[in-house]
């Protein structure tokens, strides 16, 4: 074993770096260090391999480095948070043996030194009494993927939630807030409830502010006290009991608010938009150097929120998604040549159509964004329904509000108009296709009676309050949350990854939308339950095929950039692509 201290001044000169190392740690081992170290070493390296032959190069024996840091206590994982140009931070990730890739989340001992800990609250609990282990281990992750081969790297992790040992706020030093912004959701009073309610009985949190109508609440409106009382019923009742809207973020006067009124955590529920703003106020407050933890909660109906199982209030928009179809289903079966036409949720998603439609059994065609499809000619959409109706006299028809839009001629005058929250405007496919159903069949060549209904439950599902499961659901990211808060991470954003919850960096939720993959087998069952032709032809098949990629530990540290982060992104044709960028 050799082993050696040296000042890697050249590099980054806040921090001192011990390495050790044997030989046969030179192939492969853990390894933290900072982002932008990486791409010094990157280069470093890569000049290195031009002029030496030997064995022995600096990013292999990378695989024992541990940063010190100067004056700031112990370093929580790959760097110090080093600013961008752009002023954002650059992504947290800790490399290890066989492939392991930790993208971890900001920590305020990221960039405020010595702060004080305390014991966790929680040990003292007695609720938590019967439990045999209270508190995560600092070094549990969550892989993103578990479905893998032998001879497969072990991919990227993310960091456990739970709770912890030390905690980095006395119970009577918590200032939190609570802000929902977006549309509404199921879910969302249960939310604020479990917040209030975990925040008093598990850490003896007293001052919670609720803030009033979304983002413009914190310089515009009043705020409201929240406690455990107060709140105490309100996961019965639908909406949110603290308004929101759409827009209305200016991260200048949100972060002075916050500063202004001494708050110190910050709770934001909202959908990705929602979590792009939480992510520039982190920024805001990194940059200003202030301990204010912020963590987002994702909402969104559509369940189109990247990385996570699923979204709150999914579950029972499924589950009343079924009114509507049971009663077209009635409908279209009670005339002659009855047809239900459904429009539900899932604006760039159609995830809530798909598991409606297979949870119904009821449906004859579900039309969804990602699956395009035609109206006229042979397996074209008409001609399926001509023949559903030959055979059982009626049908229903099941279609997602953002599907066939390149289909409406209307839809180029609205291209580009989009809402407050930066959402494309739509135009209603339901009615269009319901009139283009009716106009076929009453064609000179058809001349066709049809009795068509057409049903848009969709403020109807949003508004309900949410069903026993996504009540749980709620109560478990909530704790997640303020576990999260209280042990000093910040910057991310809370949900389940394969079945246990875990923090996510906020560009992770943001920089891509969750989507239905119509070349998997759930899509496939949808088929089969609806016995509905695909409409797609090979191309569509073809650029619906892509398979998830993992960035390798080589792939992080020899790209172009030899930043670390890659990002998905949509292409021009539609095909997602593993490319390079910045946060």
């Amino acid at each position: 074993m050799c082993s050696f201290r040296c000042c890697m001044c050249n590099f980054f000169p806040s921090y001192v770096f011990e390495l050790s190392f044997s030989i046969s740690e030179l192939c492969m081992g853990s390894l933290s260090y900072p982002s932008s170290f990486t791409q010094k070493i990157c280069a470093e390296s890569k000049q290195s391999q031009k002029t030496s032959n030997h064995i022995f190069d600096l990013r292999s024996s990378l695989s024992s480095v541990k940063a010190i840091p100067r004056n700031i206590g112990e370093l929580r994982s790959s760097d110090k948070g080093v600013m961008t140009p752009e002023g954002k931070s650059e992504p947290k990730l800790v490399f290890g043996e066989a492939g392991y890739v930790l993208e971890d989340v900001p920590h305020f001992a990221d960039y405020i030194p010595s702060l004080p800990t305390y014991p966790n609250p929680l040990q003292d609990n007695p609720a938590y009494s019967v439990v045999k282990q209270y508190f995560v281990n600092e070094g549990d992750t969550v892989a993103q993927k578990i479905v893998v081969h032998k001879s497969s790297p072990r991919g990227t992790h993310f960091r456990r939630a739970g709770p912890r040992q030390r905690v980095y706020f006395e119970s009577d030093e918590v200032h939190a807030c609570i802000v929902t912004c977006g549309g509404l959701c199921p879910g969302l009073n249960t939310v604020i409830r479990e917040i209030v309610c975990g925040l008093s009985h598990m850490y003896g949190v007293t001052k919670i502010l609720g803030i009033e109508g979304g983002y413009k609440g914190f310089y515009a409106r009043n705020t409201i006290p929240l406690t455990p009382k107060s709140v105490n019923d309100v996961h019965k009742r639908g909406g949110t009991i603290l308004g929101t809207s759409r827009g209305g973020h200016n991260t200048s006067k949100i972060v002075d608010s916050i500063q202004d009124r001494g708050i110190n955590q910050v709770y934001i529920i909202g959908g990705d938009g929602t979590q792009k703003g939480a992510s520039v106020i982190f920024e805001e407050i990194r940059r200003r150097g202030l301990k204010v933890a912020v963590v987002g909660i994702p909402k969104t109906i559509d369940n189109d929120i990247a990385v996570i199982d699923k979204s709150f209030g999914f579950d029972t928009a499924v589950e009343e998604a079924q009114r509507a179809i049971n009663a077209a289903h009635v409908e279209a079966e009670s005339i002659e040549n009855g047809i239900g036409v459904v429009k539900l949720m899932g604006r760039y998603s159609g995830f809530i159509a798909m598991h409606a439609t297979l949870a119904s059994r009821d449906v004859d065609c579900c039309l969804i964004p990602e699956s395009p499809f035609y109206l006229e000619g042979k397996g074209g959409l008409f001609d399926f329904v001509e023949k559903r109706l030959k055979e059982n006299g009626h049908m229903v028809l099941v279609v997602a509000e953002g599907a066939g839009q390149e289909l409406i001629a209307e839809s180029m005058r609205s291209m580009d108009l989009e809402d407050a929250s930066g959402n494309k405007l739509l135009l209603d496919v339901g009615l269009w296709l319901s009139q283009k159903i009716k106009d076929h069949f009453s064609s000179k060549k058809k001349k066709t009676t049809i009795n068509l209904k057409y049903i848009d439950p969709t403020y109807m599902i949003r508004a309900v309050p949410s069903n026993a499961s996504d009540n749980v659901y709620c109560t478990l990211l909530a704790h997640s949350a303020i576990h999260g808060a209280m042990a000093g991470y910040t910057g991310f954003t809370v949900g389940p990854v394969n079945g246990r919850h875990a923090y996510i960096p906020f560009y992770r939720v943001t920089e891509t939308q969750n989507k239905v993959v119509i070349t998997d087998r759930m899509w496939a069952r949808l088929l089969s339950s609806t016995n509905q032709p695909s409409f797609l032809c090979q191309n569509d098949v073809d650029d619906g095929a892509k398979k998830d990629h993992t960035p390798s530990e080589s792939e992080y540290l020899e790209g172009e950039n030899c930043n670390g982060h890659y990002v998905e992104s949509a292409s021009d044709d539609g095909v997602k692509s593993i490319q390079e960028g910045e946060n």
